[in-house]
């Protein structure tokens, strides 16, 4: 209550000003002096705080009588200490039954012997039990939940099942990653509430985002694209579009457009990745396109029909996802979202060549932080080396 303070007295300030304010234009005999108005504001605040403190002692009392089955991720002693601190504080709800260790490099057999408190958890099977068994409501992180395939995919189960997920001790000291709630204390330990609510994947915003800037783009680049096809189609003949099949969002295939950068026949006529084409095949205006990286724009107009977003998981090829899906259960929930021009993998350097698992990683931590300002931040970080290479 002490830290919510400044915040409720500025608020009852600003309302007791704004009705001061009213009362002097419409009546200006009866103006609130400024004795009555501090002593206003200070009542106002007040009652709020006494309010606030009634309710959070009612919630206390009733988390105390029936605390929520808990379960801690996280590595010995700090998910020990943290179980014991919710063992001997039921005040805030949490009932541990069990802590989840990731094993180590020589399995579980590797791990030192539990000492006393709830057992510990290895396997997907012995989680499923605890989460049946106890009616499992929360799970409390000590480690950052994207840290490694492992715990994402625990944060990706935890969720699915519908527990609150909680970070605790240095991992609710990680900034800007996800959308935490206001910091709290459990015990000795800084807590956050991770926002699990469903994923919003951009919505209208997004959407409005991805029109403002692609449609103007286009626009722009259209005299751009029509003297490159022109060039194309005179240098190799016909056929300066690449149409692929990429998989989209919900796992529904979708066709990428590109500019020819290979002569026909070469590779299908395929685009290729900047540098990864053969030299010996490509024309040098196909070389010319790669290093000028205009091959690109026609997919914003992906974009403008709702295919593509500007930023996004990248699209992948259908067999490249099935793949990938059948050795990394998570890459599949990248799939929630729109594929992207760009994205939060791509701007922190993990591009087709990366181990999959990162990049489904970031993939879906961009998802389940998604914002607005997020996306102009990872477009203007997109943007910004080019601009320093003088691309454009």
């Amino acid at each position: 209550m002490p830290a919510d303070l400044p915040a409720l007295l500025g608020r009852s300030a600003v309302c007791w000003c704004a009705v001061a304010a009213v009362l002097a234009a419409l009546h200006p005999g009866r103006a609130l002096p400024p004795a009555a108005l501090a002593g206003a504001v200070a009542a106002h605040t007040l009652l709020v705080c006494a309010g606030r403190a009634t309710v959070h002692r009612a919630r206390r009392n009733a988390a105390r009588r029936g605390p929520r089955a808990t379960l801690v991720v996280g590595t010995d002693p700090a998910a020990r200490r943290l179980a014991a601190v919710l063992h001997a504080h039921p005040e805030y709800g949490m009932r541990p039954v069990g802590i989840v260790t990731p094993a180590p490099p020589g399995g579980p057999d590797a791990l030192p012997p539990a000492r006393g408190g709830p057992p510990r958890l290895t396997s997907a099977q012995d989680i499923t039990r605890a989460v049946i068994r106890h009616t499992v409501r929360d799970a409390v992180f000590t480690v950052p939940p994207y840290a490694d395939p492992h715990t994402s995919a625990l944060l990706r189960r935890f969720i699915d099942q519908g527990s609150a997920i909680w970070l605790a001790g240095p991992a609710a000291a990680r900034e800007g990653r996800t959308p935490y709630a206001g910091t709290d204390r459990l015990g000795g330990f800084a807590c956050r509430r991770l926002d699990t609510s469903p994923p919003r994947h951009g919505g209208p915003a997004k959407r409005a985002l991805d029109l403002a800037l692609a449609g103007p783009a286009l626009l722009l680049a259209a005299p751009l694209l029509l003297g490159w096809a022109l060039a194309l189609r005179l240098a190799d003949g016909p056929g300066v579009l690449v149409r692929e099949e990429r998989t989209g969002r919900g796992g529904r295939p979708f066709t990428l457009l590109t500019l020819r950068t290979l002569p026909p026949g070469g590779a299908h006529g395929a685009a290729t990745p900047s540098g990864a084409a053969d030299s010996g095949r490509s024309g040098r205006l196909g070389r010319l396109l790669r290093r000028t990286a205009p091959a690109g724009l026609p997919r914003l107009w992906n974009v403008l029909r709702g295919r593509l977003s500007l930023v996004g998981p990248c699209p992948e090829r259908p067999a490249t996802v099935e793949r990938h899906t059948r050795a990394h259960p998570d890459y599949g929930t990248r799939h929630r979202m729109r594929p992207g021009l760009t994205g939060l993998a791509q701007v922190h350097g993990l591009g087709v060549g990366a181990a999959v698992e990162d990049r489904a990683r970031l993939d879906n931590l961009y998802i389940d932080s998604w914002s607005l300002w997020q996306d102009i931040r990872i477009l203007l970080r997109a943007a910004a080396p080019r601009v320093r290479r003088g691309r454009g």
